[in-house]
């Protein structure tokens, strides 16, 4: 079994910042997992926002965030952190962690993601 615990999402103007961060626990969790961040926003469909390859040497990102997001993780906390600068209106919704064995560079057409933390809600008011 595999827990994600979201935590950090909350209320912000328009132009602000949020920092997510996530921990993964349990017996068949691995640090060689690839982790990322999906969203869905009210009346949409989940999508892709964030990947990091189990080193943090890869990161990938959906256009819509490229130059304002940046992914980062720590291994020996099992952690990883989704850093949110210049928040917008349209960057309101649910924020949700996931982790799969398949590489990040795959997520953002990927509808197959293994284990899904259970969201943090982020509002960006304008």
């Amino acid at each position: 079994q595999v827990q994600l615990v979201e935590s950090g999402g909350g209320l912000v103007q328009a132009g602000g910042s949020l920092r997510l961060s996530c921990v993964g626990s349990g017996r068949t969790f691995s640090s060689r997992y690839s982790m990322g961040w999906f969203r869905q926003a009210p009346g949409k469909e989940r999508e892709f926002v964030a990947a990091i390859s189990w080193t943090g040497t890869y990161t990938y990102y959906a256009d819509s965030v490229k130059g304002r997001f940046t992914i980062s993780r720590d291994n020996a906390k099992n952690t990883v952190y989704l850093q949110m600068n210049g928040l917008k209106p349209e960057d309101t919704a649910v924020y949700y962690c996931a982790a799969d064995p398949l590489g990040g560079s795959y997520w953002s057409d990927y509808s197959g993601i293994t284990y899904w933390g259970k969201g943090t809600l982020v509002t960006a008011s304008s």
